[in-house]
């Protein structure tokens, strides 16, 4: 139950952000569907095995970590850097199962996952917040300009 309360979370959070938001907001809602969508092709082929390393998870969590790093570092917003450190944390999971395979498969899944529910409101508000600050300025820059 709690997968499909967080799916359909996520999703209103998507679609808000790819219905309404700017550029960063939107590339934000590609990166998490790529990351959900990457998960259940995961599980289509690879069984959930918490007992050791969850290479797959950590490939998608690398995904996850390095793209939105790079969105951090290229829109001109703030809340991008804190969706960057929600993407670092579960690997923080996988390097803590590397090093201690002791660790109880129930703590690596909680390490894992519990960021992930902070991803969706944090997107919502951004868009939310993106709405207002164009409605009261016009137009707002989405992205850093790069010196050219």
């Amino acid at each position: 139950m709690r997968i499909v309360l967080f799916l359909a979370l996520l999703s209103v959070a998507l679609g808000y952000g790819l219905w309404r938001g700017g550029g960063p907001e939107r590339v934000m809602a590609v990166i998490a569907g790529l990351m959900v969508v990457f998960d259940g092709l995961l599980h289509l082929v690879v069984p959930l095995e918490l007992a050791s390393l969850d290479t797959g998870h950590l490939v998608i969590d690398l995904f996850g970590a390095a793209s939105t790093t790079v969105l951090a570092l290229a829109a001109h917003r703030f809340w991008p850097m804190a969706m960057a450190v929600l993407h670092i944390l579960p690997l923080l999971a996988h390097t803590s199962r590397a090093l201690d395979f002791g660790m109880h498969p129930a703590a690596y899944l909680a390490m894992q996952v519990s960021s992930s529910w902070l991803v969706p409101p944090l997107l919502f508000g951004a868009t939310w917040r993106h709405c207002r600050r164009k409605a009261a300025r016009g137009s707002v820059p989405s992205w850093h300009l790069s010196p050219a």
